[in-house]
This record gives structure tokens, sequence and C-alpha cells, in this order.
């Protein structure tokens, strides 16, 4: 099985071509994920349990294959890196409470570290199971991508880090 390279949504807002895929549905694996990836121009690794995990400048998004049979789930989680301050929770859980419900994806929490940071992860999920259609997880897939790098965006301009994040990268310019 494999993707049509003109079915690949751009990340520049032009019109997004249909996919032309195998008919019928299939069953998604990490390869077809990885054809999906390769076309996008994505870079990837794969980590020590197997999942593919594309890595971003604030973040990591994983791309994984839980359960068996027609429990079978695939999850594109995001986590976020910038740490926040257990004082800033509750602006947090404010701002994410808000795009969770004007957004359909990611879906995103927080996660309270023994330490006290707070970090944040993105997930969306599609059974997988029983076979979904080629054009279905394709759009999906990049849909979920491109909301993670909104989300990020979008919060930068919501909790007003864009000097923290300019400040982070002009360090990284004078090493």
């Amino acid at each position: 099985m494999s993707i049509d390279p003109s079915s690949i949504p751009s990340f520049g807002g032009q019109p997004e071509p249909q996919p032309q895929g195998p008919a019928g549905p299939v069953v998604p694996d990490q390869d077809l994920v990885k054809q999906l990836l390769d076309q996008m121009e994505l870079k990837y690794v794969v980590d020590d349990e197997g999942d593919l995990a594309a890595p971003w400048e604030q973040f990591r998004t994983y791309f994984m294959f839980r359960g068996e049979d027609e429990q079978a789930v695939f999850s594109v989680r995001t986590f976020y890196d910038r740490p926040h301050k257990i004082d800033e929770k509750p602006q947090l859980l404010e701002s994410i409470d808000d795009w969770n419900r004007r957004t359909l994806w990611p879906k995103v929490y927080t996660h309270t570290h023994d330490d006290g940071t707070v970090r944040l992860i993105g997930e969306a999920q599609m059974l997988i199971g029983t076979g979904v259609d080629i054009n279905h997880f394709v759009s999906s897939t990049v849909s979920w991508v491109r909301a993670a790098l909104e989300f990020d965006k979008w919060l930068v301009e919501q909790l007003g880090l864009e000097e923290a994040v300019n400040e982070a990268e002009e360090s990284e310019d004078d090493e």
C-alpha cells in the first residue's frame, strides 16, 4: 500500500488535492505513517519503544499504534516541552479549556511532573482495527500534525510568550 504524493496536503494554505489510494478499507501501520511523513518532508525517529516521533523545536509528536484486532487505535500525541510553573496551571487550564471547546483536535491536557513543572500534551485518536479509508487516514493525520503546530503558536500568543520565544531563538543564533 502506498500514498500518492499529490495527495499530501501542503502546509502553505493551498487547496488540498484528493488522495488516491486503494479501494476499500486499509489497516494503517507504521510503514504507511513513515511514507506519509517522508512525503510531508518531516524528519522522524523511532524511539526505544518502537514509536515514530517527529521532533520540532518546542515539542515532539508521536505516531503510535495500540491495541489489537477491532480495538486497535492509531494515536497522534504531542508532548509540548515548554515547562510552566505550577502557579501558572490555573491560567493554562483556562487557555486549554478554551482551545478544547473551540477545536476538534488535538485535545490538550496538562501533566504535572514530580518537580512541580507543568507540561502540556495534545492528542487525537482513530480506531483502525476494522480498517479505515486511506483518504480519511491521510487527511486526518496531516490535519492533526498541522493542528499540533497551530496549538503551539496559539498558546504562545495566548500566554504572551512571544518575547521569551524570540529571546531563546536569539541566544541560539549567538552560539
